[in-house]
């Protein structure tokens, strides 16, 4: 029961979310248990499926990137007191613009990928400003904006996908985008043949070398420290944070409070679009038609809340988010274990994250728990 009386533990948000990952993998066994699996052997293999080889490292990097970019956009619009639930429809206005440009331009290299992910931002933080404008200007709950724009932004893409100057022939997806926009790490060397040999000598950089390795985790991490300086250390993410705390007192203390309802969204969204941006570069290299809307933003709601709001500590929920899905997929894959218990734990996290408060009331419940075994038991304490 010690662990319970250490109050600092609960207060704060580090440690709140290690309880509450604690707890995610406490119930995920109980329910693998329940199903009629090992929960050890189920969680062996979910750390192997991600760190027995390189590639699934790699692989679990790259897939965590796009919901790190999300995450930070969602840990930003919190910082405003505005819930961002727009990073899915801000993700696919990115995408949407880097497809065009990446294909309908042709230039340098890093002039081309700057240009995509500095244009791809800006359409999305437009984008996300919208939301932000009607929150500022009428009042109208940007949760409700932001759900409306996400659809409005998934159908546009499909409308975009089938423009005879987009569209790839006997395809649902437009024409690749450019080589001089792709920011996939070596890819026209390691399918050469000078490449192709000197992989097959270096069996470990071989196995890297498989995936889509690109430079978006180094993106996201630079995103991260910018977002988190601008949070922190500027004048603006003071304002920002002044009307996170309290609009009626940040107005009062000669703050603009619709520039800064605005200014959040517009950056917010504009992270977004950079994820978009990213994934058309370094993963698929082009846009295709939805049936449904891929998630990227729905997850980095999760992940922002598993970060507490931080713009760093997204990265680190961005992994962990990460290598619970890709890990999970080993586990019915090996196990024939269903990948909903994933589903289920990572809930779970959400859960006890999203309500830091009833976490906090553990040290008040154990000493209750504590009094009470001691009144019946003759004791005057229980550790």
């Amino acid at each position: 029961m010690k662990i319970f009386k250490d109050k600092k533990i609960f207060s704060s948000n580090i440690g709140r979310t290690i309880i509450s990952l604690l707890m995610g993998f406490f119930i995920g066994a109980l329910i693998l248990a329940v199903a009629g699996y090992n929960p050890l052997e189920a969680y062996k293999v979910m750390f192997l499926g991600v760190f027995n080889k390189p590639k699934y490292i790699v692989q679990t990097i790259i897939n965590s990137t796009p919901i790190i970019f999300t995450g930070i956009s969602i840990a930003f619009a919190y910082k405003t007191g505005l819930f961002n639930i727009g990073a899915e429809g801000q993700f696919i206005i990115g995408s949407i613009t880097a497809a065009i440009l990446g294909y309908l331009l042709h230039l340098p290299h890093l002039i081309h990928v700057f240009l995509i992910i500095v244009v791809a931002g800006l359409a999305a933080g437009i984008w996300g400003g919208i939301a932000g404008f009607l929150k500022a200007k009428f009042d109208i709950n940007e949760v409700i904006t932001t759900i409306m724009l996400n659809w409005v932004a998934f159908y546009s893409l499909n409308y975009i996908v089938q423009l005879d100057s987009l569209k790839k022939p006997n395809a649902e997806a437009t024409y690749d985008i450019q080589q001089s926009a792709s920011i996939i790490i070596l890819e026209v060397w390691k399918k050469s043949k000078e490449g192709i040999n000197w992989l097959n000598e270096h069996l470990f950089f071989k196995d890297i070398f498989k995936t889509r390795m690109n430079w978006g985790i180094l993106i996201a991490i630079l995103i991260a420290v910018i977002a988190s300086y601008i949070i922190r250390k500027t004048v603006l993410g003071y304002e920002l944070r002044s009307v996170g705390h309290n609009q009626q007192a940040a107005e009062y203390g000669g703050i603009n409070v619709s520039k800064s309802l605005v200014s959040s969204m517009m950056i917010a969204g504009g992270i977004a679009g950079i994820a978009g941006a990213i994934q058309v570069m370094g993963i698929s290299h082009r846009i295709s038609t939805l049936s449904v809307m891929e998630g990227y933003g729905f997850n980095g709601i999760a992940v922002g809340l598993i970060a507490g709001g931080s713009p760093i500590g997204c990265i680190f929920a961005g992994l962990l988010f990460s290598a619970l899905n890709y890990g999970g997929g080993k586990v019915q894959y090996i196990l024939g274990a269903p990948t909903e218990i994933i589903d289920i734990m990572v809930g779970v996290i959400l859960l006890f994250v999203a309500v830091p408060k009833l976490i906090a009331l553990f040290p008040r419940l154990a000493s209750i728990f504590s009094f009470t075994k001691g009144k019946m038991g003759g004791e005057d304490n229980v550790d």
